[in-house]
């Protein structure tokens, strides 16, 4: 017989020790909010940050609820309170191109002052420039000349007036202007009069009259000439006048700001475009609109007032004392991203000027960091490849949605690009990473630090210690009662548990948090002032009570009969394998039926449920390794031919994974060997081509599933599950299976080969080959190579009796075992 071993109740859970602790409960301890176990994620990210070379910026990779969120904002916090702060960004009017606004830069937390401070200098301006232009001394100068030019132009045409009179003409007005026409004592001849005079005498007045028509023509163009001089004097004067004004605001301004360079060129081409535009300045109160049209249309047509180019608008402005700012973006549009631009109707058209711009996560974060949900960025339009140019050009373009799909005329703008110098980092887990790696070519440049957290860590003291911080930190910071030693060292348990592992516990910390407020909720619902071992339980068995309705239906099927298990007696081809149905979080595990036919054929190893399409592709490598298996111990010396069909019974959906792979090797050498299984007995375990026995995933919740159905059908003292030898460090079990196994009720027995599997089934030897291949004839072994002897034997005598060339198909020469697994139809049609 192989060598057996059936595990003790002592292999079966791991159970903290309270020996560990020295305190009474969690009151007695500060508490560490962690993380725990991350030392290689949280380097990582370190390292991210403080590296200051190009395309650093940071993936953290982890499941949800490891802490990856929290400790990245932690750690970046604790750099960036280091780190300089980063300056100011404005924008203004460029007076170059008014749709091509320029950026600001200033130190940090002066752009709300430089706002301030532009304000209150329009405001004092305004008053300034009334006084000024309302003035005696003003308007002294400016209607001295007016006077002058009005003077010399009514002297002028005075004289022209007297010479027109002494020649017999006067002047008269006309819808063209001021005209000569010839005049009877001071007053124009009339039409009749003019007809009664001599051709002589009228040649005589038209040609004077042209003369004299000319020489008025010539003064009033010489009139409007004087005319223009004279509002360019009356200009100049205004902004002489003005610049004496503002100047001294001006002075003031620049002397506050002389450090920032950018501030005092904006202030010179300000106070240049006042000084030429201040006649439009002085008209700001006349709108400009038509009189009598409707309210509606005048609110659409309402002119700005022209000195709002002047105002600052702050796109993004820092607190000297904060240092570097870190910014989360849970909504990461590229609007959010890059900032947008926004706009006004006006008429049916939408407008915008520099004021409207609006900053984006880039420009917050610009000189800090800045935090996305990967899969967040992925899912929004445009988002990931503005987020790239951004990375690679080194400044921020503001960039909009609605650029991408404009279907209305609208005025836009093409603001200046502000430098960017951030550190972004991705948070996602790792297939998103891994993805993008691979197929996006400038993933891997820009994102060169991998911060990757685990899920678990080493149960040691160090880890057990952390443990017991968080523990108390999460009890403290929530407001729950206290944790006793005993409520502790259970929470430790099922940290192991969630892990999976005895050597392991897990770090999904938002699980364990989970676990302490549900364990201080039912310590508070039973009056207690400290949460106990059994409120932890409690609150784990509430857990699965409130998830386990699907669970609770399938065995009461069992139960009832509706779906078929034999857990008692023994049946040769047949045997009840362990699968897991996960429902949520929920993880079931049920048992159910295989079953096994051999017969005498060609068409190799059937397996029924993959011909149906229910199987997967780990299954179905699971199943062709059989082939090997039979192949490396049957079939050196002769070929294998035989016909099987196996077949998980009552299986109405896709079965995955490879845990199933011995499980059918048991039940096909059971059929060949024709050796009774013993019903009360599961297995689970993958299985590789020299018949080792490999470990699988949820071994423990396969075996509560089991041994529920045993305890439901009734348990006899000899049922339990086998599993894989290398299986039971994972184990950690229900109290109550663990006790069943220390009365004797339930077995549980670990394995390295099938060979050791199959004894413990059958309770008969697996068998050793001897030099010459040969298995001994009372072994399982012995009995399966005699039975594929007769089957080939048996096809060889059949053969022989046919007609030579009458029968096509068995002229063929025989498939090899690796291609008998494929179904009939592949066959013929291959042939």
């Amino acid at each position: 017989m192989a060598r057996t071993r059936e595990l003790k109740p002592r292999d079966l859970r791991w159970r903290c020790p309270l020996t560990h602790f020295e305190f009474q409960d969690t009151n007695a301890l500060e508490g560490v909010p962690g993380p725990i176990g991350q030392d290689r994620a949280v380097a990582a990210i370190e390292f991210g940050a403080d590296i200051a070379s190009e395309g650093y910026n940071v993936f953290v990779t982890g499941i949800s609820g490891t802490g990856r969120t929290s400790t990245t904002r932690t750690e970046l916090e604790r750099r960036a309170a280091s780190m300089p702060v980063p300056d100011d960004w404005c924008y203004v009017y460029n007076f170059d191109d008014a749709h091509q606004p320029r950026a600001l830069r200033l130190p940090a937390g002066m752009g709300l002052a430089f706002r301030d401070d532009m304000a209150r200098m329009l405001n004092d301006m305004r008053q300034v420039l009334a006084n000024v232009f309302e003035s005696d001394e003003y308007n002294d100068k400016r209607d001295a000349i007016i006077k002058e030019f009005r003077q010399e132009r009514n002297a002028e045409l005075q004289a022209f007036e007297q010479e027109a009179q002494e020649a017999g003409f006067a002047l008269g007005r006309s819808p063209a202007g001021l005209i000569v026409a010839p005049a009877v004592e001071g007053e124009v001849m009339t039409p009749q009069q003019y007809g009664e005079l001599s051709d002589e005498e009228r040649q005589r007045l038209d040609a004077k009259r042209e003369e004299l028509q000319g020489k008025l023509g010539e003064i009033m163009r010489r009139g409007q000439r004087d005319e223009k001089e004279t509002r360019e004097r009356v200009r100049q004067l205004d902004q002489e006048v003005a610049h004496e004004a503002v100047d001294p605001v001006f002075k003031d301004l620049r002397e506050k700001y002389s450090a920032v360079a950018g501030v005092l060129e904006h202030l010179e081409r300000m106070e240049r475009d006042l000084i030429e535009n201040i006649g439009m300045l002085r008209r700001e109160d006349d709108d400009g609109l038509p009189p009598g049209l409707p309210p509606q249309l005048m609110m659409g047509m309402q002119q700005k007032n022209p000195l709002e180019r002047y105002e600052v608008n702050v796109l993004v402005t820092n607190d000297p004392e904060n240092g570097a700012p870190i910014i989360e973006e849970a909504n990461p549009t590229l609007d959010k991203l890059t900032g947008e631009i926004e706009h006004q109707a006006q008429m049916g058209a939408l407008v915008t000027d520099f004021s409207m711009i609006k900053a984006g996560a880039l420009h917050h974060a610009n000189g800090g960091f800045l935090i996305i949900e990967a899969l967040q960025l992925l899912l929004r339009p445009f988002a990931w490849e503005a987020l790239k140019r951004a990375l690679r050009n080194k400044h921020v373009r503001i960039e909009s949605l609605s650029d991408q799909y404009r279907f209305v005329s609208t005025v836009t703008l093409e603001p200046e690009p502000v430098p960017l110098d951030v550190k972004v980092v991705l948070i996602g887990n790792p297939f998103i990473y891994y993805l993008l790696y691979e197929h996006d070519e400038d993933f891997g440049k820009l994102f060169k630090v991998q911060a990757d957290f685990s899920t678990e860590i080493d149960r040691d003291d160090d880890a057990l210690q952390q443990y017991v911080q968080f523990i108390a930190h999460v009890a403290k910071r929530d407001g729950l009662l206290p944790f006793e030693r005993s409520a502790v060292a259970r929470v430790i348990e099922q940290g192991a548990e969630l892990a999976g592992d005895q050597q392991k516990l897990t770090v999904r910390l938002l699980d364990i948090a989970d676990m302490l407020r549900e364990s201080s909720y039912w310590a508070q619902k039973s009056k207690r002032k400290k949460v106990k071992a059994q409120d932890v339980t409690h609150a784990l068995e509430q857990r699965i009570w409130r998830a386990n309705r699907i669970e609770e239906l399938i065995f009461d099927m069992i139960h009832e009969g509706a779906i078929m298990v034999n857990v008692d007696g023994a049946v040769a081809g047949q045997i009840n394998g362990l699968s897991i149905m996960q429902l949520g979080d929920y993880m079931i595990g049920r048992p159910g039926r295989l079953t096994c036919r051999t017969f005498t054929g060609r068409t190799g190893i059937i397996q029924i449920d993959r011909e149906a399409k229910l199987t997967g592709r780990l299954h179905d490598k699971g199943m062709l390794t059989l082939a090997g298996f039979l192949g490396d111990r049957f079939g050196r010396t002769e070929q294998i031919q035989l016909s099987a069909t196996l077949s998980f019974e009552q299986l109405y959906s896709e079965l995955e994974g490879d845990s199933a792979s011995s499980t059918e090797l048991y039940c096909l050498l059971s059929s060949l060997a024709d050796a009774p299984i013993k019903q009360g007995i599961a297995v689970t375990g993958s299985v590789n081509q020299m018949g080792e026995v490999q470990a699988i995933g949820g071994v423990s919740r396969k075996i509560e599933g089991f041994y529920r159905t045993c305890k439901i059908l009734g348990l006899t003292g000899e049922q339990g599950v086998i599993i894989p030898e290398s299986n039971v460090r994972h184990l950690m079990l229900q109290q109550e299976v663990v006790d069943a196994v220390k009365a004797g009720q339930f077995h549980i027995w670990s394995v390295r080969t099938v060979d050791e599997g199959i004894e413990i089934l059958t309770g008969i030897p697996a068998g050793r080959a001897d030099k010459e291949g040969e298995f001994p004839p009372d072994t399982i072994n012995g009995r399966v190579q005699s039975r594929l002897r007769q089957i080939a034997n048996a096809l060889h005598d059949e053969h022989r009796r046919d007609d030579d060339g009458d029968d096509e198909e068995d002229d063929q020469p025989t498939k090899p075992l690796s291609d008998q697994g494929q179904p009939p139809h592949e066959e013929t049609r291959r042939r």
